[in-house]
């Protein structure tokens, strides 16, 4: 089943994407080209990165890959669904997306076994770990002024439950950028695969409801700038698509100021 989020007529819905491609959502059918999509886990988890888990990617890099994962956080401020723009930051030299499976949690858990974490998975979705180059001085521990802007996080375009994806390490995933193959990886070559991921997280934080965990991205590094589009594809899952745009004016300058009097 591909279960996505989106807007329409003033409120959030979740509902089913049929075969056909459209949203049907407490028994009203929606048309996906008048929706805005939303990502597929509402805000308040945790979003687990991971970094340099293709060996491919640690070569492109020249480091070598860490003996266990290397962990970062993604902030929810860079989530964003499908279509949604990725605001490209004003100053940046070299901003490129990362096409990555995301594991979603689906249970609260702590200390999972590696051969219980398939119990404790509530589905898939495609993840773009936006980075902005210019800031990441250490590979094992990239900073969150390059992963977590806000926009720097698309996901989507649904979740996609784990009985059709059987072995979520035999996909093949790809980025295009501007209809040009960017990135092109399979999930059969990941250095820490998931059930260890979920059982090393788990021993010592736990997981919740809707946290996600991003595998890791193949080799890869193609900048872009405002006006090109990002499309990820993952077989079994579909495709998220983003433009990139110039940065606008912050939230203070154009008005939408809110917080504590």
């Amino acid at each position: 089943m591909r279960i996505a989020r989106f807007a329409a007529e003033g409120r959030i819905w979740e509902g089913e994407v049929t075969p056909e491609g459209r949203l049907v959502a407490d028994g009203r059918a929606f048309d996906p080209e008048r929706v805005v999509w939303l990502p597929p886990v509402p805000p308040g988890g945790k979003a687990i990165g991971l970094a340099l888990n293709y060996r491919e990617h640690a070569e492109e890099l020249e480091v070598a890959p860490p003996e266990e994962p290397a962990l970062f956080l993604k902030p929810s401020n860079a989530w964003i669904g499908h279509r949604a723009p990725v605001r490209y930051p004003k100053g940046v030299k070299v901003l490129h997306g990362e096409v990555e499976l995301v594991v979603i949690i689906g249970r609260r858990c702590r200390n999972v076994r590696p051969e219980e974490a398939w119990e404790v998975i509530a589905g898939y979705t495609i993840g773009n770990d936006v980075t902005a180059r210019d800031f990441v001085g250490n590979f094992y521990r990239p900073p969150v002024r390059a992963k977590g802007q806000d926009t720097f996080g698309p996901m989507g375009p649904w979740r996609v439950t784990p009985d059709e994806i059987p072995d979520p390490h035999n996909l093949a995933m790809r980025l295009y950028v501007n209809g040009r193959l960017a990135q092109e990886g399979h999930t059969s070559r990941m250095i820490h695969r998931i059930p260890e991921l979920i059982a090393y997280i788990s021993s010592f934080m736990t997981l919740e409801p809707g946290d996600t965990l991003w595998t890791g991205t193949p080799r890869g590094i193609v900048p872009v700038r405002p006006g090109d589009v990002m499309r990820l594809e993952i077989e079994g899952i579909g495709v998220l698509e983003n433009p990139v745009v110039e940065e606008e004016l912050s939230l203070a300058s154009a008005g939408f100021v809110s917080g504590w009097t």
